[in-house]
This record gives C-alpha cells, sequence and structure tokens, in this order.
C-alpha cells in the first residue's frame, strides 16, 4: 500500500488506513502530516533521516514482537489495525521493558515500571544529602563542566567563578577558579535523575571570602531530550551517530542546537548555554546519561 503520511516525531512512513489510527492516538504519541500536502521542515526532515526508515523503526518498536505473532495485513480489518498500532505505539508493549516510555503527558517521559528505576537519596559526596523521603530515580546524570567564556566581572577587574548544578533538591558544585574570566573546570559532576526529570538548573557563582557569594548568571537544561533518546537508542551500539537534538530557540538559553550523540553505547549530549539575567556569560557543558544497572 503506497505511502500516504509520516509520524514526525516517530519518524516512520504511514499508509492512509493506519495514518487515521496515528491521528487517534494524540500528537503526543504520534504527529501525522501529509506527504504531499504538509511543508518539511528541517527538522522533520532530519527525523526521518536519522531514524534510518520503518525498518529501523520497527527494529526497535518491535523488538519484543512474539515469534508467532502475525502483524495485520493491508487487508486487516479496521479493529485489528487499530489494536496492534496502539499496542505498539501507545502501550509499547513490544519494546524491551526497560525502554518503555508513558504517553501520560504531552512530553514523553519513562514509565515509573521501569527496571532501571531505583529508590535513592543522594549520590555522590558532592551532593546534598537534604531530599525529602524517598525519591525513585531512572538513572543517572553526568555533567562535564567544560569552561566558562566572557563571563561578568564580579570584584575589582575579574571574579572567582564556580558553577553550582541542581536537579530538585539535589546540588553539587564545581571548584572555584581564581580570578578568571574565561575558567576551565574541566570538572566531571554526577547527579540523579527522577522519574518524572526536572531540568536542570546551572548557576555561576563568584567565591567571596568575607561576603555572600555573587551571582554571575543562571540557566536551565531540560532533561527530557536526552532522557527519551537515551530510552530508545541507548542500547545500540555501533559507531558515533547523532540521535536527538535540542532546538535553540528564544524560549531557552542554548547558544546553538544542543546534539545528542550514541557512540560505543554511551548517550551524550553537547550543550552551550549563555548565562541568563547578567550582562554577559557563558558555559560549555556536556551531559552523559546512565543507565542504572538492571
Amino acid at each position: 500500500m503506497g505511502c500516504h503520511g509520516r509520524s514526525t516525531n516517530i519518524g516512520v512512513f504511514i499508509c492512509i488506513k493506519c495514518s487515521g489510527v496515528h491521528r487517534s492516538l494524540g500528537v503526543h504519541i504520534s504527529k501525522v502530516l501529509s506527504v504531499t500536502l504538509d511543508e518539511w521542515t528541517d527538522s522533520q526532515i532530519e527525523t526521518m533521516i536519522e531514524v534510518g526508515g520503518n525498518a529501523n523503526a520497527n527494529a526497535i518498536y518491535e523488538a519484543f514482537l512474539p515469534p508467532h505473532y502475525m502483524k495485520p495485513g493491508q487487508d486487516a480489518a479496521v479493529e485489528e489495525r487499530s489494536e496492534f498500532i496502539r499496542r505498539k505505539y501507545e502501550d509499547q508493549e513490544f519494546l524491551k521493558p526497560t525502554l518503555r516510555i508513558s504517553s501520560s503527558s504531552s512530553m514523553p517521559m519513562f514509565s515509573s515500571n521501569s527496571k532501571n528505576s531505583l529508590k535513592l537519596h543522594s549520590l555522590g559526596k558532592k551532593t546534598s544529602n537534604k531530599m525529602v523521603g524517598m525519591v525513585e530515580f531512572l538513572g543517572l546524570l553526568k555533567i562535564r563542566v567544560i569552561r566558562g567564556r566572557n563571563l561578568a566581572v564580579r570584584d575589582l577587574r575579574s571574579s572567582d567563578p564556580y558553577v553550582v548544578l541542581m536537579i530538585g533538591q539535589q546540588k553539587t558544585k564545581t571548584h572555584v577558579v581564581k580570578s578568571n574570566l574565561n575558567p576551565i573546570w574541566d570538572e566531571e559532576l554526577m547527579l540523579s535523575v527522577p522519574i518524572s526529570p526536572a531540568p536542570l538548573k546551572v548557576e555561576v557563582y563568584d567565591k567571596d571570602t568575607f561576603s555572600a557569594d555573587d551571582i554571575m548568571g543562571e540557566a536551565e537544561v531540560d532533561l527530557q531530550p536526552l532522557v527519551s533518546s537515551a530510552g530508545i537508542h541507548g542500547n545500540i551500539n555501533q559507531e558515533a551517530v547523532q540521535i536527538g537534538k535540542w532546538l535553540a530557540t528564544s524560549d531557552n538559553a542554548l547558544i546553538k542546537d544542543s546534539i545528542i550523540w550514541l557512540k560505543d553505547g554511551q548517550v551524550k549530549q553537547d550543550v552551550s548555554l549563555k548565562l541568563q539575567n547578567v550582562e554577559s556569560g557563558e558555559l560549555d557543558l556536556e551531559l552523559e546519561w546512565v543507565p542504572l544497572i538492571q
């Protein structure tokens, strides 16, 4: 049966019979656009290229399809076709269990019954232990704080900057670099990521000895693109390949689009931030997703 449309967030082409079922799932699961009637944006084209076609998508979404399961053919009844598509994309029944993503909201996120989840308090010597109660986590986030550029002056002619990272009530920080507006930290820190990923909050401060430390800017990093990309692609071991992207817009602090990479089973994201609520300053980070041991 000929191709009628495409699901821009799943990255597959679909026939006219399947497109109706896909539309009924809701755009948070499958956003359907016509191949011939709708315009293709650059990002939509890139998504289709990154997925690599229906065969590659099926290798993920049908990885746990029972051996003798009969997929609906092109002449299948509407009810049979609808049931299969919902089981495949809405319930994600045929995905590896640890990769399943909840579809209960407009932003995809891992299901709370993921085998990768674990109840933890805090993590590491540099992490605050002021967690309230028990929190269920998806995995760990390594943050390499690489460098700052053109940071704000908070002392006479320079500043003594350090970076604070927060997810929820967890907090960790880098060492202080003395008298430097273009500091290189190259320091790796780690925080745990809860089931409903809160943004990574980044704050830069000037260290003062006899008074409160001065703020030198702040920014937020949306972790959802990284978490979702890792959930779908993170178990694939291959050469370096782009598996996702967080787009720079007027609503976030990105200097440029943030690319998510998969290399040798590691999912990493390059992030360049323009610090907010300050006269100047940029910050480069590298994020790495670390799944909890199954």
